[in-house]
């Protein structure tokens, strides 16, 4: 306990070169016997039933202590975590003003209509790979910043520049089953996508399916960057 004076006991020794403030804060021994708990060394304090019981009674009247005890309305611990909630909505804030960007196949979109997660991501792979003649795939610039993913096809093979809101995007993993690409030069190029909302519908899905293209860019990185950071920080 914290205590605003300490005991005379106390100051006399602080009086021969000890520290005045560190006999401020006092211990008291909680002693378990047959009887229930109690505090050590004081026969004027009765037996309580639990450790709960004890401190409820000494927030009412301080018995043996030299003042009550004051139980706290919040968990202190709730104002770190939030805290350090704050802490990381600004760092996502910050990257995503930054963005990032990096070079991707893209292998296809497929309608989901209300499916979403993991088993979209699932079942956009599996339509990509068994189809008879595989697509067509292209090299694209992927950027995700606090707009959104920004795609742009530099090429023009395919389209030219497309755009998926943040508010759109509801999902990105990688594949579950982790099949590989093995088109292109690539031998075992990590396939991923995102599940963003089919422009003009509120509940219809479309899932954009991509593969890595360059090791250094890993897909696991990006998906990490657009689930947590993106996706991430309109949750917060």
């Amino acid at each position: 306990m914290k205590v605003a004076t300490a005991p005379p006991s106390a100051l006399q020794q602080s009086k021969r070169g000890g520290d005045p403030s560190s006999e401020l804060v006092r211990h008291f021994l909680i002693e378990c016997t047959p009887r229930g708990v109690r505090l050590k060394g004081c026969p004027n304090e009765p037996y309580f039933g639990s450790l709960t019981a004890l401190v409820c009674q000494h927030s009412i009247t301080p018995l043996a202590l030299p003042c009550k005890l004051i139980i706290p309305d919040r968990d202190p611990l709730e104002d770190a975590v939030s805290a350090s909630s704050q802490s990381i909505t600004n760092s996502a804030a910050e990257l995503l003003k930054q963005g990032a960007a990096c070079n991707v196949w893209f292998l296809g979109s497929v309608e989901m209509e209300s499916l979403t997660g993991y088993q979209a991501v699932q079942k956009a792979t599996s339509e990509i790979l068994s189809t008879d003649s595989l697509p067509s795939s292209t090299v694209v610039h992927f950027k995700v910043s606090s707009q959104g993913i920004t795609l742009t096809d530099n090429q023009r093979r395919l389209f030219f520049r497309r755009h998926y809101a943040v508010s759109t995007v509801i999902f990105c993993a990688l594949d579950p089953q982790d099949r590989k690409w093995k088109r292109d030069g690539c031998t075992s190029a990590k396939i991923f996508g995102f599940v963003a909302r089919k422009a003009g519908s509120g509940m219809e899905n479309v899932c954009h399916l991509f593969a890595e293209h360059d090791p250094e860019q890993p897909a696991s990185a990006i998906v990490n960057f657009v689930s947590k950071v993106m996706i991430g920080s309109q949750k917060m």
